[in-house]
């Protein structure tokens, strides 16, 4: 634990090793990666390393009560995996509960040794983190709202690298600032670690251009405005004015929200800076005028959607983009909230005894108490989980006009079992159940190619016809757009449990994620290897 005081007030969070944001870990393609996690807080506590494939080593994938136990008071776990194959920007945070509101880092993986960029090689390189920030606990914040049925508060304050910057209460001195030379280009590895909220970002008066996202090179394109969902990083370069300008800018991130419900409405603003060439007297430097960045409507889902777009594989030679070209399972997933009934023990704030809730083809995921890959892995999982996840929601309506009379989800620990290297075809369906909303969801142990997206309700008959086979671009975690759909392909080519989730981490409380179960194949490389001794109990 370690006191940190944001916003003026002074609290208790949860760090790696007392650095907040934690630390950044840098890695080469191809190294493999050993990290001793010991836990001296009162919370139990795993690391997720967001985007690593983890081929065949799902032991270290982090998620808890998916792929292991959780790391105990005083108890500790190495996570050993090895980068194949990524290289770019991904992050770390925890998987368990909301400690990943201050427990995350980026990574940064660099291409392999006289391996260069697809794009000009930049002069410096600056991890931009976003946060969000709550004055109260926030375990507190959620186990109050999962106890009571209602919705958890909202957070006070977004941050850049932790800094929320001068649009909050006495802040200015807690701001990010980004000093450049005039005429160079900087990398900036953009990471949107926020609980509950997609962001946009811009630079005022300067454009980026996008060469990365998830990882995986995508062909460059200028914008003004980044739009970048929880769990999703995205690299951008900018390129510096030839001259020192007279002025500052801000960099400015603020929510994209398309939900009904409340979010925090504030903006977290960096200072982007140019050096002063020495001749340059520095007594003026005061009263330098701070451009403001113009970002859109908080739901403009229409440049949300254009933006997504625009995001392509580059489709060459030395990067090319597998999509499975045939498809052996299809399946069609609703993503949404609903309604369930509070249990017993519960003292509910809702009418009728019901609260809010989430859930995919209307099953509200319930997390085991033990780990479900070790289940798997024994051939223990009577009891623990089943494998009738359904492969389309249990009845059709009219998924993003009038909702049914009935929006009470079931709830269970489902899964869907895969053969090893099935090639899967999904299409993400949001609902306007309880109100449409943008759902960010996130694969562990796999990319998967994003073939198409559109408003309204899918139609498997002519939306097909629109799937991008040529270079759709190659993601972790991609928005289901509000009210609209998302068509997504991957290859069933690690064996193991995956997790499924949205990344709004109040969805995720509520029930919007399940798992699927891959198989081992027939060859030595194509199985699951053995836990680590030291895998946590649980």
């Amino acid at each position: 634990m370690q006191n940190v005081t944001r916003l003026c007030q002074t609290k208790s969070i949860v760090t790696v090793n007392g650095q907040f944001p934690g630390p950044r870990i840098i890695a080469r393609e191809g190294d493999r990666l050993l990290i001793k996690v010991v836990n001296h807080v009162q919370y139990n506590v795993t690391i997720h390393w967001h985007g690593i494939r983890q081929l065949r080593s799902g032991w270290a994938d982090g998620p808890a009560y998916v792929t292991q136990c959780p790391i105990q008071t005083g108890q500790s776990y190495v996570y050993n995996f090895t980068i194949t194959g990524q290289r770019g920007t991904l992050f770390w945070h925890a998987h368990i509960s909301w400690l990943r509101a201050t427990l995350y880092g980026p990574i940064v993986i660099l291409p392999k040794r006289h391996a260069s960029y697809p794009f000009p090689q930049p002069f410096k390189e600056f991890p931009i983190v976003f946060g969000e920030w709550w004055k109260a606990d926030t375990e507190t914040i959620i186990n109050q709202a999962m106890a009571t049925g209602g919705a958890p508060n909202i957070s006070d304050a977004f941050t850049i690298n932790g800094l929320p910057g001068p649009s909050y209460n006495c802040s200015a001195k807690e701001t990010f600032k980004l000093k450049v030379k005039p005429g160079k280009t900087y990398l900036l590895r953009l990471v949107n670690a926020a609980l509950n909220d997609e962001l946009f970002f811009r630079v005022a008066n300067h454009t980026l251009t996008v060469v990365e996202a998830d990882a995986v090179y995508v062909k460059p394109f200028k914008t003004d405005i980044v739009l970048i969902t929880p769990g999703q990083t995205t690299n951008v370069l900018l390129k510096a004015k030839s001259k020192t300008p007279n002025a500052k800018f801000a960099m400015s991130a603020r929510p994209y929200a398309t939900g009904p419900a409340t979010f925090d409405n504030t903006t977290t603003i960096g200072i982007l800076e140019y050096k002063k060439s020495a001749s340059a007297s520095s007594s003026n430097n005061m009263n330098i005028p701070l451009l403001k960045a113009k970002l859109p409507q908080f739901n403009d889902s229409t440049y949300a959607m254009k933006f997504n777009q625009k995001i392509r594989s580059l489709a060459t030679r030395k990067f090319p983009v597998k999509v499975p070209k045939k498809v052996d399972r299809r399946f069609f997933f609703t993503v949404g909230l609903g309604i369930l009934p509070c249990s017993k023990n519960q003292t509910c704030q809702g009418p009728n005894n019901i609260r809010p809730a989430a859930g995919i083809n209307n099953v509200s995921f319930v997390q085991p108490n033990t780990a479900l890959l070790q289940a798997h892995f024994f051939n223990r999982s009577k009891g623990v989980y089943t494998t009738n996840f359904p492969t389309n929601p249990p009845f059709k309506f009219n998924y993003t006009g009038t909702p049914p009379k009935n929006i009470m989800l079931d709830s269970g620990t489902k899964l869907v079992s895969l053969n090893y290297n099935t090639s899967v075809e999904l299409v993400l369906q949001d609902t306007s159940i309880l109100g449409a909303e943008s759902h960010p969801l996130h694969l562990h142990g796999f990319n998967f190619f994003v073939l198409a997206q559109g408003i309204g309700n899918f139609d498997p008959k002519r939306d097909p016809a629109k799937f991008n086979l040529v270079d759709p671009a190659e993601r972790n975690t991609v928005g289901v757009p509000s009210g609209g759909w998302v068509a997504i392909r991957f290859l069933a080519d690690n064996p193991g449990v995956w997790f499924m989730h949205c990344h709004l981490e109040v969805h995720t409380s509520w029930g919007l994620k399940m798992a699927w179960v891959v198989n081992d194949g027939k060859g030595p490389k194509q199985k699951l290897m053995p836990p680590p001794a030291d895998l946590p109990k649980c």
